[in-house]
């Protein structure tokens, strides 16, 4: 059933980020810079923070593993976009743009990581209840 789950949630994930990259699109090709993935990546970033520690085993809205599949995995694996973001910081450097793919790789990283942590923060300030993450990597992926 769990890969049902993450098939059904990554198919959302990856229509939503399909419909986002087109509203996006005109904005990326006039600053030639690839806004949109580093927007999605970041959003994406923060829902897996928020989501994962509101519905951690032992916090105040503890989901089931197959809600959390469907979120975590399905819906912010299909959502996010790191290999659009590796294929378009590749592009960048064999086009001679250094600089813009440096600035979208550092972009995407620190901010995908402060992302997730400021949903973390969030999640952790809506419900006083909800203890320091835990750090078992399988409370995030399934």
């Amino acid at each position: 059933m769990s890969y049902l789950w993450v098939t059904v949630g990554s198919a959302l994930g990856g229509l939503l980020r399909f419909i986002l990259g087109k509203l996006l699109l005109s904005f990326d090709v006039s600053i030639g810079f690839p806004i949109g993935t580093v927007l999605i990546n970041v959003l994406g970033s923060f829902v897996i923070g928020y989501f994962g520690t509101l519905t951690l085993h032992s916090g105040k809205y503890p989901a089931s593993d197959n809600v959390r599949l469907f979120v975590m995995v399905g819906i912010c694996g299909g959502f996010t976009t790191f290999s659009a973001f590796s294929l378009q910081s590749f592009d960048l450097i064999r086009s001679g743009a250094w600089g813009r793919a440096l600035t979208n790789i550092v972009l995407s990283v620190i901010l995908c990581v402060a992302a997730v942590a400021a949903g973390h923060r969030l999640a952790q300030h809506s419900v006083p209840d909800i203890a320091v993450a835990e750090t078992d990597e399988e409370e995030y992926t399934g």
